[in-house]
């Protein structure tokens, strides 16, 4: 699964380390899914989206085919 969250993270100005303890995961969860090597939980996936100021999760992860 693509994301957005490392182009959106930077906007906001927000470490990895930062964005982790936001939604209480590691900083290699986040790096994981930055890498799109770790496909979040739909709990984890609404947590970062909430973090990031945005009202979708469309707005952050993208659903490939």
């Amino acid at each position: 699964m693509k994301t957005k969250i490392k182009e959106l993270r930077k906007e906001q100005k927000i470490t990895q380390e930062e964005l982790a303890e936001m939604v209480e995961v590691t900083r290699q969860t986040i790096n994981s899914l930055e890498q799109g090597r770790y496909n979040p939980s739909l709990e984890l996936a609404y947590k970062i989206t909430k973090a990031l100021k945005k009202d979708k999760i469309e707005d952050v992860f993208i659903i490939e085919d």
